[in-house]
């Protein structure tokens, strides 16, 4: 259970029913007619009486009580205005409309279903008091008359029509469980299945929330808005989740953007989080917050971006005529075929002669860090060569000694016959390649790719490009690409996942004319140029945004204006204008290549 901010809770609830109903107070209390605004008031409060909400993942219920607090200001608000600053309000024995029994969640820990009625029960004599405040009189009231309806048990199993009829409803919203894809336990895998049927492998289990809301809400008004993991807006999670609902006419109605998600809780939960509102309501124009705005926008996406409802799935292979992305080896022998440098240094001194079978081997701290790192690459060595190196004999024997004791599904164990090999299928690769770490901190606008000499052996933390080429590293490096990826990328926490299927190959490469590509090869060089100026500084280093030299900002920034030039995306064009109509603009040609087959 997450003690969720005041804040936050208003992000949720504002644009979801909140606002319009502020708005509406503000419009009748300016009615100039005192008998025409008295019945509208009169009206208003009724309506506050009527609305029915869910939170279908109660936890100790501050999405109810506030949302019941927030309603109750405005009746009360209501009630001065009718009163007129009288001592009474009629003959009426109970002014008050709102009540608790408007509010129905539900919990799967008992505890908290306990704590989510005792604060509804709080907040309403706390309201009372308030309203006995502005009617100057004593009212003959108990709280715990009325009824919180917070249901035990488990939401994704339960009917929730017969916890509370669909047409009586209005709202549903909440914050439901923050919990990967590969971190469900076996009965939360069932509860995804039950309602996702053989198509949800991928996704988070808040997801499951999501299409259980929408499919309880067909054929209504009602209006959903969930707090969630951002993961599932980005990546492999955009298709299976958002394109059923949306082919059956779910639409966005406001979303905001990745943030911070901070509880009350003394356990800080700091969560990457957006939060997504929805509905079969076709609204004309949809609000989408960022950090620092809000906008009014004619469409809001799966990705969260204001485009069309397109939605990006792997490709095996890229769509424009460039180098196919391979992945990185995953090492298989517990680390005795890799080697630090005072290992290396070890090895080498006591067997000069073993410096020919040791080659670079980088993976992502590597790459971005500046470090070094060795493994054995004993391709081609015959078992006669192998015997003349006692210390690479020694590393070969540990490795199959540690693999016939794993468990014996696993890779580990049926590669004990081959303990020379880190993967037996694994290749040198031939000349230079492109490194693409397959993580990268969110904070850099770039991620810092680049070239590394032939006979370094890649790890399973980077993909690299093989044979690519400078006007390959000047598309890829550029804002064009960096927005599509981190538009369509999967995270962790908030940090860039690049992965070839997803982000490389559904990439749409431009059409440069021969000046254009060679001003991109120009501008590519030059990024590398910067960065040499700085050879005691990392990548890491020199991509920190506080960090960053000059020259490199330059260096990029002359790069950015020669790729969109390539793409026509020039001044006073719209794609030109922020990185979300650039990725909007990207989408429509992935749309019209996908079409065309």
């Amino acid at each position: 259970m997450h003690y969720t901010s005041i804040e936050n809770i208003h992000k949720v609830i504002d644009p979801l029913f909140l606002d319009d109903l502020k708005a509406e107070l503000k419009v009748i209390e300016q009615i100039p007619v005192v008998k025409t605004r008295r019945q509208k008031l009169e009206i208003f409060q009724r309506k506050l009486g009527s609305l029915h909400f869910l939170d279908p993942a109660a936890g100790s219920g501050n999405f109810l009580t506030e949302t019941y607090l927030s309603l109750r200001r405005l009746e009360n608000a209501v009630i001065k205005d009718l009163t007129a600053g009288q001592m009474s309000f009629g003959d009426m024995k109970n002014p008050i409309q709102v009540s608790i029994s408007q509010f129905y969640g539900i919990e799967i820990n008992d505890f908290a279903v306990t704590v989510a009625k005792t604060a509804l029960w709080i907040a309403e004599s706390q309201m009372f008091a308030e309203t006995e405040d502005i009617l100057y009189q004593h009212m003959d009231f108990l709280p715990l008359k009325t009824n919180a309806n917070i249901i035990e048990g488990n939401a994704l199993q339960l009917n929730w029509e017969r916890i509370v009829p669909k047409y009586k409803l209005n709202f549903i919203y909440g914050n439901p469980p923050f919990i990967g894809s590969s971190r469900l336990s076996k009965d939360q895998q069932d509860d995804r299945k039950s309602i996702f049927a053989d198509q949800g492998g991928e996704l988070d289990y808040v997801a499951c929330w999501y299409k259980k809301a929408a499919n309880y809400m067909k054929g209504t008004m009602i209006r959903a808005a969930f707090v969630s993991t951002n993961s599932i807006c980005q990546g492999q999670q955009v298709y299976p989740l958002w394109k059923p609902m949306m082919d059956e006419g779910i639409k966005i109605n406001f979303a905001y953007t990745t943030f911070v998600w901070d509880s009350e809780a003394s356990i800080k939960a700091h969560v990457y989080c957006i939060i997504v509102g929805f509905s079969y309501v076709k609204s004309t124009r949809c609000s989408l917050y960022t950090t620092n705005e809000k906008r009014d926008v004619e469409n809001i996406n799966g990705y969260l971006i204001a485009a069309p409802n397109i939605f990006i799935s792997k490709v095996r292979k890229p769509f424009g005529n460039v180098p196919n992305v391979v992945y990185g080896i995953k090492p298989a022998d517990n680390g005795y075929l890799i080697l630090d440098d005072q290992e290396k240094t070890e090895m080498v001194k006591k067997d000069p002669d073993a410096e020919k079978w040791i080659r670079p081997f980088i993976t992502a701290r590597e790459y971005l860090h500046g470090k070094n790192r060795w493994c054995l690459w004993l391709h081609g060595m015959s078992p006669s060569e192998l015997n003349k190196h006692p210390e690479i004999k020694k590393r070969v024997v540990l490795c199959r000694q540690w693999r016939e004791q794993q468990v014996k599904s696993g890779d580990a164990y049926k590669l004990k016959d081959l303990p020379m090999f880190m993967r037996p299928s694994a290749k040198s690769i031939d000349g230079d390649f492109i490194v693409l770490p397959r993580h990268s901190g969110e904070k850099r606008r770039y991620v810092p790719f680049g070239f590394v000499r032939e006979g370094a052996i890649p790890g399973d933390s980077i993909s690299i490009i093989p044979n690519a080429s400078l006007y390959l590293l000047g598309v890829i490096e550029s804002n064009v690409h960096m927005s599509w990826m981190r538009t369509v990328c999967g995270r962790l926490k908030g940090d860039y996942r690049y992965a070839g299927d997803i982000v490389y190959n559904t990439f749409i490469w431009p059409s440069p004319i021969g000046v254009q590509k060679q001003k991109i090869e120009q501008t590519a060089q030059a990024i590398l140029d910067a960065r040499a100026l700085y050879p005691d500084s990392s990548l890491a280093d020199l991509y920190d945004p506080d960090l960053m030299p000059l020259e490199l900002r330059k260096a990029h920034t002359a790069n950015d204006m020669a790729v969109m030039a390539a793409y026509g995306f020039t001044k006073g064009t719209p794609e030109y204008s922020s990185e979300s109509a650039c990725v909007a603009a990207l989408m429509r040609m992935y749309q019209e290549k996908v079409g065309k087959g």
